[in-house]
């Protein structure tokens, strides 16, 4: 029958049922038999919250416990499945202590307030009942304190960290910083491109313009070659020629 409705949804609230009394109400004609059931819900994420309920069955009792549980919830902050800060309260004769924990320590409670912490989403603490172990006025007690948390300044600067990173990984309009194209080096660091490659190529295209090229056919132009013709010139040719030795040939035979 229940194949055709689909799944079941999934409860908000995790429920524990502390308590269930017989109580009785003495009227004209004798006593009158009911339920009282105690009941702490919570999501294991901060919220948690405790109700009372009667009715003539357990199970009426315990809806109309889970209906009050829902309108007396109260929210508070985790700090690593811990608490920020040792706290204490009382509620009638009942004394509830409890002192944050390191990790790995566990959940050192009993009774309701082991389920009360439970289902409020703290696994490291260390706890004390102190007088009355009355369990509807110990779980008021536990309650009672839980109220009294604050934020520390060391926490809710880790809160900050924490909430910023998620809005990092979940938020898609948060812009990322672009990645910059990396050099072939290894050793190199990775430069951006936009910024000096029309100027690099600007100016390799002026140091190869034809400006030099024109100066190296200056270089190369006839007037070397002439003036190389011109240096070749028949001075050489007159300095072979040795007049001067005839000369020195007839004095000899005048001196013969």
């Amino acid at each position: 029958m229940r194949a055709h409705r689909g799944p079941k949804k999934p409860k908000e609230f995790q429920e524990a049922v502390i308590q269930i009394d017989r109580v009785t109400r003495v009227v004209k004609g004798g006593r009158r038999l009911r339920f009282r059931a105690t009941v702490c819900i919570g999501n294991q994420k901060g919220k948690v919250g405790i109700g009372l309920g009667k009715s003539k069955e357990v199970t009426g009792a315990i809806q109309k416990a889970v209906a009050q549980a829902k309108k007396n919830m109260i929210t508070i902050q985790l700090d690593q499945d811990t608490i920020a800060h040792e706290i204490q309260a009382k509620f009638k004769s009942a004394n509830v202590l409890v002192k944050p924990a390191s990790k790995g320590t566990g959940l050192i409670a009993g009774g309701a307030v082991r389920t009360v912490l439970e289902l409020a989403g703290i696994k490291n603490i260390l706890t004390k009942s102190l007088g009355s172990n009355n369990k509807i006025n110990t779980t008021r007690a536990t309650i009672e304190a839980l109220k009294t948390l604050r934020v520390t300044p060391a926490m809710a600067k880790r809160l900050q960290t924490v909430q910023k990173e998620e809005q990092k990984v979940t938020d898609p309009s948060v812009k990322r910083p672009a990645k910059t194209q990396a050099s072939t080096y290894k050793g190199k660091p990775a430069t951006k491109v936009a910024g000096k490659a029309p100027v690099k190529t600007e100016a390799k295209a002026a140091s190869k313009s034809p400006v030099k090229t024109e100066a190296k056919a200056a270089s190369k132009s006839p007037v070397k070659t002439e003036a190389k013709a011109v240096s070749k010139a028949p001075v050489k040719t007159e300095t072979k020629t040795a007049p001067v030795k005839k000369e020195s040939a007839t004095k000899d035979q005048k001196s013969e």
